[in-house]
């Protein structure tokens, strides 16, 4: 079983910065491809980035590339996103995904159903 906790929602004016943590839990950590969705008020979730274990691997959804950043620490069973020049169209309820890598040179999954392990969500509001 893992248990993922995020963290680091609020809310920001727009061209400001957030950093989103999700802790997981215990030894498997380090098996587990992490990804962050996002989804808006009456929009459907929507992927937003991924990173491999091992090779540390990552991808983003189009509309954040250049402006956010996924990270992972197997020591601190943590995975991060941050996220700069923040747009009031980011704002959503973002989610830390879980899955187990069984290969690290795969192609990281985007889907919502690849993910087995969620995290409960946390705000992100943008102001203009």
């Amino acid at each position: 079983q893992v248990q993922l906790v995020e963290s680091g929602g609020g809310l920001v004016q727009a061209g400001g910065s957030l950093r989103l943590s999700c802790a997981a839990s215990g030894r498997t950590f380090s098996s587990l491809a992490m990804g962050w969705f996002r989804q808006a008020p009456g929009k459907e979730r929507e992927f937003v980035a991924a990173i491999s274990r091992g090779t540390l691997i990552t991808i983003y959804t189009d509309s954040v590339k250049g402006r956010f950043t996924i990270s992972r620490d197997n020591a601190r069973n943590t995975a991060y996103l941050i996220m700069n020049s923040l747009q009031p169209e980011d704002t959503a309820v973002y989610y830390c995904a879980a899955v187990i890598q069984r290969y690290t040179g795969a192609d990281l999954p985007r889907g919502l159903n690849d993910y087995d392990y969620w995290g409960q969500g946390t705000q992100v509001t943008v102001s203009s």
